[in-house]
């Protein structure tokens, strides 16, 4: 979910580079020659709406009879609009869970039987460093959404784990992507988040791809349940 642009469209190249079948599910379009590629699937899908996907994920099932891997990189920040609980619109809060969250439930609760059958998944989430901590300048409903994630992954993880279905979280520091547009108007605020983290940079989303990739392959066979930080190392700051 969410692969047409930012960290999913850096997963889905990877993936893609590994030669592996890709169903991309966003309501956005990939480029051209994302399209054009012949292990790549693309579905119109507005993950907020329940209808819309659920019709989606029955014609994935009746096409595929199994899928092994699933990323749920699809997410919504809106910083003029997801603000402190005593201001944010319900409209907006129940927005943004829909899309960061609702979405996830669907996609596992059609996805997961098939992966029961054949007794073998991988699943990545795609949750930040948000959902570790409070903020004094709030993103409440984002950060909520995120840190229930890693609640979800690892319930699925205990409770698949004898189908041999793994479940791990990612949670991305500050990544360089279409969402943080702020940093275009104002260069500046880049270069001094950049002085905080102790890698010295802000990271790019291949730096998740790459984490993802490992999370998914037979490389990480023995880890389940528990979440990989990738963040240059500014959450280790004391």
């Amino acid at each position: 979910t969410g692969g047409s642009g930012g960290i999913g469209l850096s997963i889905v190249k990877k993936l893609i580079e590994n030669k592996i079948k890709v169903i991309i599910l966003d309501i956005n379009t990939p480029d051209k020659k994302i399209l054009l590629n012949k292990l790549v699937e693309f579905k119109k899908t507005d993950l907020s709406n329940y209808k819309n996907l659920k019709s989606c994920l029955i014609e994935i099932k009746k096409k595929y009879k199994k899928i092994e891997y699933v990323v749920n990189a699809a997410g919504v920040l809106w910083f003029d609009r997801d603000v402190g609980l005593e201001k944010i619109s319900l409209n907006t809060w129940e927005k943004v869970l829909s899309i960061n969250l609702k979405s996830i439930v669907i996609v596992l609760q059609s996805i997961l039987p098939l992966m029961k059958k054949n007794k073998f998944g991988s699943i990545v989430h795609i949750s930040s460093i948000d959902a570790l901590s409070g903020d004094d300048k709030p993103q409440d409903a984002y950060g909520s959404s995120k840190a229930a994630l890693l609640r979800i992954s690892k319930s699925i993880s205990i409770q698949y784990a004898n189908k041999k279905i793994r479940s791990n979280s990612i949670l991305p520091g500050p990544i360089e992507t279409p969402m943080q547009e702020r940093w275009k108007k104002n260069p500046e605020t880049k270069k001094n988040l950049s002085k905080v983290i102790p890698l010295g940079r802000v990271g790019k989303p291949v730096d998740i791809a790459n984490s993802t990739i490992f999370l998914l392959s037979d490389e990480s066979s023995f880890i389940t349940g528990t979440e990989l930080i990738v963040d240059g190392g500014l959450t280790a700051r004391p």
